[in-house]
Formats: structure tokens, sequence, C-alpha cells
């Protein structure tokens, strides 16, 4: 009984790491990474796949609206502008976990601390600094950018591969040195991450192996994307609330800290080995 609540709560609280931090630049995946380190010391990388479905799910909740009008510019209006500036954002992520998907899932790199300090605090001073950094000219939205623009982005979005730079941070970077404001560079960003996210999702589901992993961790999967989609819903609505009117700084020294603190933990291992 107390493995079960020790794993419940475990699957409760890397739920609420992936459904916040997916979405708040302070990346998912460098929190997973420190929070199974500190609890388990490894990490099942298909459990945590399987618990993006929530924050996948949040997503298409929270966008449904602007989903239905993407495509009807598409069918109804033939304007394809923005449908073909999130396929061109998606497109360099979209290779390299396509061909990098063995060396992600086995490779100690992607599940380091040392690495995730690394970028936490590269980052977060790029997220500081980052209103002095040198920009392109202004864009109305994503619909408005060029493709050279449109794939920059993308660029920055397959960097987020490594854990603890951030998807959506480094994509808001990227699209408010292309020219978007704030607020339009994270919503450009949370569309833009919807075809990497669902071809994640349909890999799962194509997989009979993954889908004999689901069926025998069900109770907590379940669990976990539950607490992702909430925590999701959430975060998608705070960061765009809060970067209409304040940028990315705060995001950058809650990286710093949390990167202190990850030097002292690496530190502490370092003196007791």
């Amino acid at each position: 009984m107390l493995l079960m609540d020790m794993a419940s709560a475990q699957t409760v609280l890397l739920g609420l790491a992936q459904g916040l931090t997916e979405f708040i630049p302070v990346s998912s995946s460098g929190h997973l990474v420190i929070i199974q380190h500190v609890m388990s010391g490894a990490s099942d990388h298909l459990f945590l796949e399987y618990i993006n479905i929530g924050t996948l799910l949040a997503l298409i909740v929270h966008y449904r609206h602007r989903i239905v009008d993407i495509l009807r510019d598409i069918f109804e209006h033939k304007n394809y502008s923005l449908f073909i500036n999130i396929i061109l954002t998606s497109i360099p992520a979209g290779l390299a976990g396509f061909f990098l998907a063995d060396a992600i899932e086995n490779s100690r790199f992607f599940g380091s601390l040392t690495v995730v300090l690394i970028t936490l605090t590269v980052v977060g001073v790029l997220m500081i600094i980052l209103d002095k950094l040198p920009r392109l000219s202004k864009v109305a939205s994503g619909e408005s950018l060029s493709w050279k623009r449109a794939l920059g982005i993308g660029i920055a979005q397959m960097c987020a591969l490594v854990p603890g730079v951030s998807r959506s941070g480094s994509t808001i970077i990227a699209g408010r040195i292309a020219g978007l404001s704030h607020r339009d560079a994270a919503e450009y960003s949370f569309l833009a991450s919807l075809p990497i996210m669902i071809a994640v999702t349909l890999k799962l589901l194509i997989s009979s192996d993954d889908r004999l992993y689901f069926v025998e961790n069900a109770p907590m999967l379940l669990l976990g994307n539950l607490v992702a989609f909430i925590a999701g819903l959430l975060a998608i609505r705070f960061l765009l609330n809060y970067l209409s009117k304040h940028g990315l700084g705060l995001f950058g020294w809650y990286r710093l800290g949390l990167a202190g603190i990850v030097s002292v933990v690496l530190l502490v291992q370092y003196l007791l080995q």
C-alpha cells in the first residue's frame, strides 16, 4: 500500500511538472529529469512520453476555436499562410526527433543533471537579456512570418530536444527575435508545437510494445495525464495573460535559481563519491 501511495505521489508530481512546465518556459524535460533523479535516480522515457498526451489535450481544448479557424481558412478561404508556417516550424524538430529517437531514449546525455544545469543557465540568461538582443522588423502575427523566420523558430524548437532548454522558451525567444510580441510569440509557439506533439502521440499508439506498456501501467498513466491536462490548461492561460504585460525575465531568474540548486546537488554528490 505504501509503495502504491509513493507511486501515486510520484505520478502526480510528474503530471504537475509536465503540465505546468510544458508551456511555462522553464523546461518540462529539465524538471522531469530533476524530479526523477531525486525520487528514483532513473528516468522512464516512455512514461514521460505518455503523460505528454495530457498536455496535448490541454492545448487542443484551449485552442479548439483557433484550430477550427485555421482549418476554415485552409478549406474555405484557401489561406495557407499560418498552416505553412506552423509546418515549417515543425520540420527541424520533427526530423531530429525521428532520426535521433533511439539516442534520445538511451543516451545518458539526455538524462544528465549536468546538461540540465548548463541549459537552464544559458537559456535563463538569454531570457533576462532578451529585450536587449537585436530583433528583426516587427511582425503582426505568426501568419505574417516569412518562411525564413518560421524556419528559424523551428531550429530553436529543435534545440529544445536537449533537456533544460524548454521548447516554449526557445521558440518564444526566437519568436521575439523574429519580430513577434511576447504574447504572439507564445501563441505561435503553442500552435507550432501541435504537429510535434501529435506525431509523438501517434508513434506511441502505433507501436504494439508501447500500447502494451500503456495497458500494464494504465492507472498511473491515466492519473498522470489527468493532472498534466488540468495543470496544462492553467499554465497556458497564465502564461498568455502574463506575457500580455511582461517579458520573460522572471522565468529567466527562476531558471538561474533552479540551476543554483542543481549545482549544489551535483557538488554534494561529487563530494560523497
